[in-house]
């Protein structure tokens, strides 16, 4: 990973400092079309109110929310989270969710280091099984193989792209 590229865990008050970074890269991931939830065209209104979600989420515990800072400029470049809240028969799980790299930082080990960041946040918090799920067939789902992720298996028709038209999701998940 780039050596100007900075980890580190979001408080729920600085998640809420953070929202125009957070949402700018939800943005520029819809707009490029990622399939992550949203539907284009995704509005500064509906990603600011994504991203204050979050950080009630974080703020009870439910959730850890970690950036990739790009340290020159101070900007975010790259965000993960861990859903720590699970039903009460699987305190051990976690969920990984919305993985996003802007598209100026991608190929430069980002998303591969907010993994790594995610993995290690949920040990720390006690979970020994994760989740997550992505598009088959993206850069994400090559992504998550090479880091040791084990496919479960492909959902056909699963989710819609930004854009319309129905793509294929893949899930996997990593014993830590």
């Amino acid at each position: 990973m780039n050596d100007a590229v900075a980890l580190r865990i979001l408080s729920s008050e600085e998640a809420e400092a953070r929202i125009g970074a957070l949402s700018a890269v939800l943005m520029d991931c819809v707009e490029g079309g990622a399939s992550v939830s949203f539907m284009a065209p995704l509005t500064l209104d509906r990603a600011d109110a994504f991203w204050r979600h979050v950080a009630s989420g974080v703020a009870s515990g439910e959730r850890i929310l970690l950036v990739a800072e790009d340290e020159t400029k101070g900007e975010i470049v790259g965000t993960v989270q861990v859903v720590l809240k699970q039903p009460e028969n699987q305190p051990h799980r976690a969920d990984i969710a919305k993985m996003l790299v802007h598209s100026r930082a991608r190929k430069r080990g980002v998303g591969a280091a907010l993994m790594r960041a995610a993995e290690e946040a949920a040990r720390t918090a006690g979970k020994t099984v994760l989740v997550l799920d992505t598009v088959t067939g993206s850069d994400a789902e090559r992504l998550y193989a090479r880091l040791g992720w084990q496919r479960v298996g492909v959902i056909p028709n699963y989710a819609l792209w930004p854009e319309g038209g129905l793509c294929d999701t893949t899930y996997f998940h990593k014993q830590i």
